[in-house]
């Protein structure tokens, strides 16, 4: 909540791709001529990344190891149903990731809710199964979430009143201090008077999801951010949006056409191991090296790419920064038995189920996901084990599910989903800029200022692009003073 020219299409229409001026590049080393950018890495941040240098006048090729354009946010096909690898959604505050729809021409796919509204189910304190909103209401933030929060049946009315203070007092924390970003999330709960309840049941239903972790494994300036820009700020900005068609047909292949259409050279199955592969054409001949390079790729082969000294940080810093896996459990029934987009749950280990009927194709029954994030403990468990494991939990919260027959039930699985938001992350989250002028990077996992979302791999994009394209302007006009 939170990661191509041969793609094949999803038998729909292909959607129209709506072009934005073209802010002019920078005169070029060579008179006449434009800059020649690689792009390595055809993820959300990569396309982004691609189609802004394009929309610059740049020439462009962007290489990617897989077969098609998406990254960690890609669909594929099972028993003729389309599969998401991951439920992602996003919120009405991710303005970047929201223009990138928009520019490849599918905002109307992914609409967003008019006022946020969460629907939650989980067991009371008592054992009883009950149901809660938590639904914003016209008033400014924070006070928007005041009646859910009251309302919020899981808690006493005391611990409800202790949550209002602690989210009062979270909007004072400053996520660009150094020394936020060395505390745990956790602990400054607890120096707030949460209770482990109100920890688990309230702070962990927002944290969890967003974050991919657990609030004592969180950096306090990473959840500040997230609450602070998400909930504490502006009433509307939680509002969800939910992709209406496989998350390959919304990113990868409209991407793959609007990338097409701005002149990118797009190049899948295309596998770089070293820099040098950059100066080649398809047919493996030398071309010469691109003027300037975007490395949109996860952190271990950022760090395998890289020149030495590149990037001012200790060797494996990659590993430092870590990963967090998230899974998906998949059921495929005869019949409805949720009657809702989405539903959150309470003191249970199912965090977040959505109905992917529509998104699927399934034509009759129902196709339900499961999204565990945080799932370290859960990602290389067998799929029986899980099914096992979760199912009697499945059955107990939804009703329907006591006459309905599963069809199919699977597990996929993104080891690498997010990077670990722990405390002292920042210290291993690179800035675009490297030490090599021609080096650029990008990817959520850099210095975004936002955690591992969709928003922070198109914001990271964005921000490669312009800086690569001005550190290209900057050696060429070096070049020309010096010829002079």
């Amino acid at each position: 909540m939170t990661h191509t020219t041969i793609i094949a299409a999803h038998n729909q229409t292909r959607p129209a791709v709506q072009r934005s001026g073209r802010p002019r590049l920078p005169p070029s080393h060579d008179a006449g001529s434009t800059a020649r950018i690689a792009v390595v890495g055809g993820g959300l941040a990569g396309i982004t990344a691609a189609l802004t240098a394009a929309d610059a006048g740049a020439r462009v090729v962007l290489y990617e190891s897989k077969p098609r354009l998406g990254g960690l946010t890609h669909s594929f096909r099972r028993h003729g149903l389309w599969v998401d690898n991951g439920q992602h959604v996003f919120l009405r505050c991710c303005v970047s990731y929201r223009r990138l729809l928009r520019r490849l021409g599918v905002a109307g796919l992914a609409p967003l809710q008019p006022r946020l509204d969460i629907p939650l189910r989980g067991p009371d304190p008592v054992g009883r199964i009950r149901d809660g909103r938590l639904r914003s209401v016209r008033l400014p933030a924070p006070a928007h979430l005041t009646t859910s929060v009251l309302r919020f049946g899981w808690l006493p009315a005391s611990e409800r009143l202790r949550f209002g203070r602690a989210a009062l007092a979270l909007r004072t924390v400053d996520p660009a201090d150094p020394r936020i970003d060395s505390q745990s999330f956790g602990d400054w709960l607890r120096d707030h008077d949460q209770a482990a309840e109100t920890i688990s049941t309230l702070w962990d239903l927002f944290t969890v999801p967003t974050l991919n972790a657990h609030v004592d494994d969180v950096s306090l300036a990473l959840a500040a951010t997230m609450f602070q820009i998400g909930l504490l700020t502006d009433p509307s900005a939680a509002d969800i949006g939910i992709s209406t068609v496989p998350l390959q047909q919304l990113h990868g292949d409209a991407a793959a056409v609007a990338l097409a259409t701005a002149g990118v050279d797009v190049r899948t199955d295309a596998r770089i191991s070293a820099l040098d592969d950059l100066g080649q054409d398809q047919d493996g001949q030398h071309a010469g090296g691109p003027d300037g390079i975007v490395l949109a790729t996860p952190p271990a082969v950022t760090e395998a790419l890289l020149p030495a000294g590149a990037v001012n940080l200790p060797a494996g810093w990659s590993d430092r920064l870590g990963g967090v896996p998230i899974i998906n459990l998949h059921l495929v029934l005869d019949r409805p038995v949720l009657h809702q987009p989405f539903l959150a749950t309470v003191s249970s280990p199912l965090q977040w189920i959505f109905d992917r009927t529509r998104q699927s194709g399934l034509a009759d029954g129902q196709y339900l996901a499961v999204s565990l994030s945080a799932a370290d403990e859960l990602a290389d468990q067998p799929t029986r084990v899980l099914r096992e494991r979760f199912e009697p939990e499945l059955r107990r919260l939804l009703p329907g599910m006591a006459e309905a027959r599963i069809r199919d039930f699977f597990v996929t699985r993104e080891r690498l989903a997010t990077f670990r938001p722990a405390p002292g992350c920042s210290a291993f989250r690179p800035q675009a800029g490297t030490a090599d002028p021609r080096i650029v990077l990008a990817g959520a996992w850099t210095d975004t200022g936002w955690p591992a979302t969709m928003e922070g791999a198109v914001r990271s994009g964005k921000t490669a692009a312009a800086t690569v394209l001005r550190r290209v302007h900057t050696i060429a006009t070096d070049q020309q003073e010096a010829a002079v």
